[in-house]
């Protein structure tokens, strides 16, 4: 189990090492420096563009007063009892 864990060690570094060089960071491969100093000058991060503007909410349209809200009614207790019947009629033919 070692063996297999050192040689998955050593495959993972040739695959990191692999990928360096054919993505063309062969000076990386070659030296193992991956931080220049000298070099942070030459780089400048391109300023990111602005967003786009956010767009504005939808106006909504107000109600017209005559649409009153619907109130709910109570239930019955024989709505009740038929749909617990119902319900346990349905429990017993699935069990």
């Amino acid at each position: 189990m070692l063996e297999i864990g050192i040689f998955c060690v050593i495959l993972l570094a040739a695959g990191y090492w692999a990928t360096l060089f054919v993505m063309g960071r062969r000076d990386d491969v070659i030296h193992g420096k991956f931080v220049h100093s000298e070099d942070e000058g030459a780089f400048t991060q391109a300023p990111m563009p602005a967003p786009p503007p956010f767009p504005k909410r939808p106006v909504k349209a107000a109600q017209p007063a005559s649409v009153a809200p619907a109130i709910a009614q109570p239930v019955s207790s024989e709505a009740l009892q038929s749909l617990l019947a119902a319900i346990q009629q349905d429990l017993k033919s699935v069990a």
